[in-house]
């Protein structure tokens, strides 16, 4: 009589499991951007005209370098304002089951595919459009849900 053992795997497409790397040089550990003169970054913080702020703002400091946060596809340009300023502009990203916006980027180009890690472009000049606040990234996902736990 022969014995069989069999092995089975449980695997998850949880992207809640997904942990975005570095998105700055200078922040490793991906810092938020508190609160300032400007308002506060978490996701939900009040904002003027009785808005919330959709996003999460991960700290950069103006001209540093931008990483992917995760595996992705570029999709194009992301402009937060639409109004043309010194800071609107940003990149989209899609792959893992995600599809994120990062705002306020100079992106080095827009389509193709990119690995965790790699340069994808620059910070604008916050400090430019608004002098003192904490320069920062603002992610924001696509449909608008909380970032917050993929950092």
């Amino acid at each position: 009589m022969k014995t069989v053992v069999i092995l089975s795997a449980i695997f998850t497409t949880d992207t809640a499991l997904l942990k975005f790397g570095a998105l700055c040089s200078g922040n490793p550990g991906n810092s938020r951007r508190s609160c300032d003169r400007y308002g506060c970054g978490k996701y939900g913080a009040r904002r003027s005209n009785n808005r919330t702020h959709k996003g999460l703002d991960i700290i950069c400091s103006d001209g540093t370098t931008v990483y992917a946060p995760f595996d992705a596809t570029l999709n194009g340009h992301s402009r937060p304002y639409g109004n043309g300023n010194k800071i609107d502009d940003g990149i989209g990203l899609s792959g893992q089951g995600l599809c994120v916006k990062l705002f306020y980027v100079k992106p080095d180009k827009i389509t193709g595919r990119v690995k965790k890690g790699n340069k994808i472009g620059i910070l604008l000049p916050m400090q430019k459009v608004y002098p003192g606040i904490t320069s920062h990234v603002h992610v924001q996902m696509c449909d608008r849900s909380d970032p917050t736990k993929y950092f």
